[in-house]
C-alpha cells in the first residue's frame, strides 16, 4: 500500500480496482484520480474520533471543492468550511445543508454576505472589527439575523510551514485575543447580530498535538471571560490543520487528536465545530502525469538529468510554491536502475519542479507517473498559466471511475474575453 486504496497488481498500478493505465487512455494526461473509497474511510476515521460528543464537521471546501467531492461528504454528514462566495455556491449546488455552512476568510464583500444570509447558514467567522461592522450593515438592510463567531487569534505557534502558519500574531488572520473581548461587547448591542460562537484556526499541515491542545486552553480561558461579561456561548470553531504523510511525516492519528480535545474539552457545555481538510481527500487522490522528454544538461559542475512531464506548476503548485515534498512513482513497476534527476514541467520559469534532485527508477519518453498525496490543494489551487487548459478530475469507485470534471478545452480559456474595439 503506497497511498490510501492505491497498489500494484502484477507491476501496475491501481486505485481501487482500476488500472490506471486504463484511465489515462480514455481520459489523457494529466489528471486528478481520487478513491471513493479513500475518501469516505477518511471522514469516517476523522469524525468517528468525537463520537458521543456534541460536535459537527465541516470539510475545508478550499481542499477539494470539486462537486462529486463535496455531494459524497455531504451524504455522510459533513458540512462544509467556505471562505467565498463561490464555495458557499459549489456547497449549496453539491447538497451540503446550509445549517452546517460555516464562513470564514478576511476579505468577505457585501455581496457574499448577502448571499451568505439569504442562504441560510449556520454561522459567519468574524475576522475583524470593519467585517462586524458591515455584516450588521447587510443583514439590517435584509431584515436578517446574523450569527457570529469571532475568529480569535491565540499567537499559538503551529510548527508548520510560514506560508500555511496562520494563528500568529503576525499572521492575517483572526483578532488578538485581547482585543477580542472588546467586539464581542460591541456586538452584543448590535440589533441584527446574535453572537454564537468563539472560532479559531492556527494552521495547516499540523503533525503534533500540543499546539491544538494549546490553542484551546486559550479559547476556554477567554470564554470563561465571556462568560463573566454575560455572554453565553454555544459553538466552539477549533478549525482544522490536521496533517498528513507525504514524505517521513508522523501526525497524530485523528482519534489520537480527538481524544486530546475531548478530553480538554470535559465539563464544557457547547457544539465543537471542526474544519478538516487536507486529511480527508490528501491521501485519498493523485495527480497522474506522462514523460514528455529526458534530457541531460551538462557543461556546469556536473551533468543535471530532467524528466519533462506534461504537468505543471500550475496544475500542481504546492512544490513551487512551498518546496513541498510529493512521492511520485512509475504507473508501471520499473527496473531497481535509480538515478537523481529534477522531474519538471513545460511552464516557462525556473521554478516549474515536481521534484528536484530525487532518486527514481530510470524513466522512459511515453512513461506514466502518479504524484502522490495530491488530493489536497492540487486541482483546488490550479490555474490557467501559460494558457494551459487546466487537467480533468477522475473519481474510481471498485472497479469503475467516473469524470468529474472534464478536462478543459481551448475554447474555455477564452470565455468571458473578447476582442477589442478601441483602436
Amino acid at each position: 500500500m503506497i497511498m490510501d486504496n492505491l497498489t500494484y497488481r502484477d507491476g501496475k498500478l491501481f486505485c481501487e480496482d482500476v488500472p490506471l493505465e486504463a484511465i489515462a487512455k480514455q481520459v489523457g494526461t494529466p489528471f486528478y484520480l481520487y478513491s471513493t473509497t479513500a475518501l469516505k474511510h477518511n471522514f469516517q476515521e476523522f469524525d468517528s474520533g468525537f463520537d458521543g460528543q456534541d460536535h459537527l464537521t465541516c470539510f475545508a471546501v478550499k481542499s477539494c471543492s470539486n462537486l462529486a467531492i463535496l455531494q459524497i461528504l455531504g451524504k455522510m454528514g459533513s458540512g462544509a468550511d467556505i471562505v467565498s462566495g463561490g464555495e458557499l455556491f459549489r456547497a449549496m449546488k453539491a447538497g451540503i445543508d446550509p445549517n452546517k455552512i460555516i464562513y470564514s476568510g478576511v476579505g468577505k464583500t457585501k455581496a457574499e454576505l448577502r448571499e451568505a444570509l439569504y442562504g441560510g447558514i449556520l454561522m459567519f467567522n468574524i475576522e475583524s472589527p470593519q467585517e462586524l461592522d458591515r455584516l450588521q450593515g447587510v443583514a439590517e438592510e435584509i431584515g436578517a439575523t446574523a450569527r457570529v463567531a469571532f475568529r480569535i487569534n491565540p499567537d499559538v505557534d503551529p510548527k508548520t510551514h510560514a506560508y500555511i502558519s496562520t494563528g500568529l500574531a503576525k499572521n492575517k488572520f483572526g483578532i488578538p485575543v485581547d482585543e477580542a473581548l472588546q467586539e464581542y461587547l460591541r456586538a452584543r448591542d448590535m440589533e441584527n447580530i446574535e453572537i454564537a460562537g468563539v472560532s479559531c484556526h492556527i494552521g495547516s499541515q499540523l503533525t503534533e498535538i500540543s499546539p491544538f491542545v494549546e490553542a484551546l486552553q486559550k479559547l476556554k480561558e477567554f470564554i470563561t471571560t465571556l462568560n463573566d461579561n454575560g455572554i453565553g456561548i454555544s459553538y466552539l470553531d477549533l478549525g482544522g490543520g490536521v496533517g498528513i504523510t507525504y514524505d517521513d511525516e508522523k501526525p497524530p492519528h485523528p482519534h489520537d487528536y480527538a481524544a486530546a480535545i475531548r478530553k480538554e474539552l470535559a465539563g464544557m457545555d457547547c457544539t465543537l465545530i471542526l474544519e478538516p481538510g487536507r486529511v480527508i481527500t490528501g491521501n485519498a487522490g493523485i495527480l497522474v502525469t506522462r514523460v514528455q522528454y529526458t534530457k541531460v544538461n551538462s557543461g556546469g559542475e556536473k551533468e543535471k538529468q530532467f524528466v519533462v512531464v506534461d504537468a505543471a506548476m500550475n496544475d500542481l503548485a504546492r512544490p513551487s510554491l512551498y518546496g513541498a515534498y510529493h512521492k511520485i512513482v512509475p504507473v508501471t513497476e520499473a527496473s531497481e536502475d535509480q538515478e537523481l534527476v529534477d522531474i519538471v514541467g513545460p511552464i516557462c520559469e525556473t521554478g516549474d519542479f515536481l521534484a528536484k534532485d530525487r532518486m527514481m527508477p530510470k524513466v522512459e519518453q511515453g512513461d506514466l507517473l502518479a504524484v502522490l498525496s495530491s488530493g489536497a490543494y492540487g486541482f483546488s489551487m490550479s490555474s490557467n498559466y501559460n494558457s494551459r487548459p487546466r487537467v480533468a478530475e477522475v473519481l474510481a469507485c471498485n472497479e469503475r471511475f467516473q469524470v468529474i470534471r472534464y478536462r478543459e478545452e481551448y475554447e474555455d480559456l477564452l470565455r468571458g474575453e473578447s476582442l477589442s474595439v478601441m483602436e
